[in-house]
């Protein structure tokens, strides 16, 4: 017998799930609040009023048929307005208004109906606009450029400010005081920004338990916890320092899960992350810090072989139900087993579709996106291309930041993979049945997906990384924060001290990172796992089953992404598809990108609108 979801997560709050008997989450879909518990009456009822929605403050743009309303502050102590608070924008038929002033005031009309949405159905989108985790701040002007895809559809588009991967200055302000930043800020922000809107569902025309967030990068990477981690008590002391909202005017508790997740090569699970790129790409390379001689390329193929152990331990599983796991060869590598044989299919696989689904000439232009600008602020919008690789200019939802290098025009097929096999043949081109297989993965990563990150690249031995940033704590900007590389570090000191380029004070960095606490006595594991969808999705973790987590996920790919692990999509995907109560998982590899928001065909901003009207149609 399964108990309801606020005793789910009292229980898991104290820590005793595990130990009453059927006490399993009823539902791990996201949901309104149970009404049928008695709300607590100690809450104060009136506590949130503040944060209650201005329905008299609308502003309207006549030209376009939006209305909007900027700058609400989504929690009651803000560290910083500039960065926690949103903007909401909504298809003016959802509503009827009266003008008053400046403003309009706003009440929802029922019987509008918007693209594939009526006000009672309409979902809510919140793009993540940081693939890098820097803060992303609150729009202060309105710019209805992008807008029109998402609203035409009849969605609500609410972009939402937030604190990014350090501390910082608000320069805003003027005020030379430290905000707090960094793991995991950038996820109890969204949150309380999530929990902002459901507290204020009843004003607004859209089923808030039908948000959804998106990102790329390592934005992608939050989108997926943002998903996976919905209601889970380990924020709470976060959510409680800045005020976010907890209970609604009646004291029934208000939610921060989420409907669904979508993310374009998502940079995540850090605990790992080092130890995955180094077994998949780092190993095989030989060059700059994985040279012969160097300590770091022997960290490297130390740090491919933990991976290795770690993937045995995960319980990773295929469609067969079969666990996943890695054997060692003759080597030392660990480069075989039905693990790496599920990537080498998925790699094979997409390259059939691409081989199947181009039309020859094929014009490669490699790319790569620094930073992709989604709609909602009008000053990261510049009318560039919407998603890589499309070949011409979107009008709306534009992206912007793609660097692009020389292009090579093929002819056919068949010179297509003629030229990948320059020097040595690896990759195999059926022109009868139009198939590709790949020898092996190892072949794959040495010719479209090298190491271009340095050893160990997330927790850096010079600390020198965004992801090291993202675990800094204040002043102490960036730390170490990986027990998979510190262990590392450890057990190979003495081997690692044969080498000219080892600094002995490594080993104790590390170990001494490790120890630091943040301002709420918040221990590195515990950040480092609230940065981490796996930590819910997996048995392997603690919060396992502690979370409500969100029924439709997209994981979109680029196989020649260079940035992150071919691993921390695929990983994310199987636990996915292994937990009850996801509804649905669409994993899209894309053969010829890489670090861009990659697609097959159309672009990055239709496909997702499409993926969310058919998530909620579902």
């Amino acid at each position: 017998m399964g108990c309801t979801r606020r005793e789910f997560l009292a229980l898991a709050s104290m820590g005793t799930v595990a130990g009453v008997a059927g006490c399993t989450p009823a539902s791990h879909e996201p949901q309104s609040p149970s009404t049928d518990v008695a709300a607590d009456p100690a809450v104060d009822l009136s506590e949130f009023e503040g944060l209650a929605l201005d329905s008299s403050a609308w502003r309207y743009d006549d030209e376009n048929n939006v209305y909007y309303q900027l700058g609400l502050t989504y929690c009651l102590n803000p560290a910083t307005e500039t960065y926690e608070s949103l903007a909401i924008f909504v298809p003016g038929a959802y509503f009827t208004a009266e003008k008053n002033g400046d403003t309009y005031t706003c009440t929802v009309n029922e019987k509008a109906v918007v693209g594939s949405f009526t006000p009672a159905t309409a979902p809510i989108l919140m793009p993540i606009n940081s693939a890098a985790l820097s803060a992303q701040a609150s729009p202060t002007a309105y710019g209805y450029e992008g807008l029109a895809p998402y609203l035409g559809e009849g969605c609500v588009y609410v972009y939402a400010g937030f604190r990014g991967r350090s501390a910082a200055v608000d320069t805003a302000t003027g005020s030379s005081e430290l905000i707090a930043g960094g793991s995991p800020w950038p996820v109890v922000d969204l949150k309380a920004a999530v929990r902002y809107l459901r507290y204020n569902a009843a004003a607004l025309p859209c089923d808030a338990s039908r948000t959804f967030v998106f990102g790329f990068g390592a934005g992608g990477g939050l989108s997926a916890v943002l998903g996976a981690s919905g209601d889970s008590s380990l924020f709470e002391p976060y959510l409680a320092e800045i005020g976010a909202i907890t209970h609604d005017a009646e004291g029934e508790p208000v939610s921060d899960a989420v409907a669904g997740s979508a993310s374009w090569c998502p940079v995540t699970s850090y605990d790992m992350a080092d130890a995955a790129y180094e077994w998949c790409q780092g190993q095989y390379a030989s060059e700059d810090s994985r040279a012969d001689g160097t300590w770091t390329q022997l960290l490297s193929r130390d740090l491919a072989a933990a991976y290795a152990s770690w993937v045995n331990e995960m319980d990773l599983r295929d469609s067969d139900d079969a666990q996943l796991t890695l054997d060692e060869t003759e080597t030392g590598v660990y480069s075989m087993g039905s693990y790496a044989q599920a990537l080498l299919a998925e790699v094979d696989d997409a390259a059939t579709y691409f081989v199947q689904n181009t039309a020859f000439p094929y014009t490669y232009t490699p790319q790569r996106l620094d930073d992709p600008s989604f709609p909602g602020d009008p000053n990261l919008l510049s009318g560039a291309a919407d998603g890589a690789g499309e070949g011409d200019a979107a009008s709306s939802g534009a992206i912007e930041g793609v660097a692009q290098v020389q292009s090579t025009i093929y002819d056919s097929a068949q010179s297509y993979f003629a030229s990948l096999n320059e020097g040595t043949w690896w990759i195999n081109y059926n022109h009868r049945s139009a198939s590709v297989s790949v020898s092996s993965l190892r072949d794959f990563v040495m010719h479209l997906r090298p190491a271009r990150l340095p050893s160990s690249p997330y927790d850096r031995p010079d600390r020198s990384s965004r992801a090291n940033q993202l675990f800094g704590i204040g002043e102490e900007s960036t730390l170490h924060f990986s027990p998979c590389v510190a262990q590392t570090v450890e057990a190979g000191a003495e081997k690692y001290a044969s080498c000219e380029d080892w600094n002995v004070t490594l080993d104790a960095a590390w170990a001494e990172d490790l120890e630091k606490v943040d301002a709420l006595e918040v221990g590195m594991a515990e950040r480092v796992d609230m940065m981490n969808p796996l930590a819910w999705l997996s048995g392997h973790y603690d919060g396992y089953g502690q979370s409500s987590v969100a029924p439709h996920w997209r994981v979109n790919e680029g196989l020649f992404d260079t940035e992150v692990s071919l691993c921390t999509a695929a990983n994310l995907v199987l636990a996915l598809r292994k937990y009850d109560g996801v509804a649905d998982v669409a994993h899209t590899p894309v053969w010829g990108q890489g670090h861009v928001l990659a697609e097959r065909t159309g672009s990055a901003t239709s496909n997702l609108i499409a993926w969310v009207v058919a998530c909620c149609a579902s």
